[in-house]
């Protein structure tokens, strides 16, 4: 008698060598959604955090990635100085600024 794993056993020897590239169309196609989804988007974002915080200057108010709010009152190449009360000042590394809260430039709406 025949046994069930005999009649699931591969059919013939003629499209073994297109079946190879196939097997990969797959895995291709994933990676280029990953890299679409996921890896680009991010690294846009790191440009713009490392451009950011290249541009930064005194007087900037800013928000580090602990959530503290402060202004900038010295910089130094890789710390700046943030005031984040009077006469409250903290030292904190360039990378952990997580955004602008108001740039200096712009200046508060006059209240009526």
């Amino acid at each position: 008698m025949f046994d069930i794993a005999y009649a699931m056993g591969a059919g013939g020897a003629g499209g073994e060598g297109a079946g190879g590239f196939t097997g990969f169309i797959p895995l291709i196609l994933m990676f280029v959604i990953f890299y679409f989804l996921l890896i680009r988007p991010q690294q846009k974002r790191t440009k713009e955090h490392r451009q950011m915080v290249s541009n930064l200057k005194k007087g900037d108010r800013i928000v580090t990635s602990g959530g503290i709010h402060g202004r900038i009152t010295g910089m130094d190449e890789s710390t700046l100085t943030v005031e984040i009360a009077d006469k409250v000042r903290v030292k904190v590394a360039r990378g952990n600024v997580s955004n602008l809260a108001q740039p200096a430039a712009q200046s508060q709406p006059d209240k009526k």
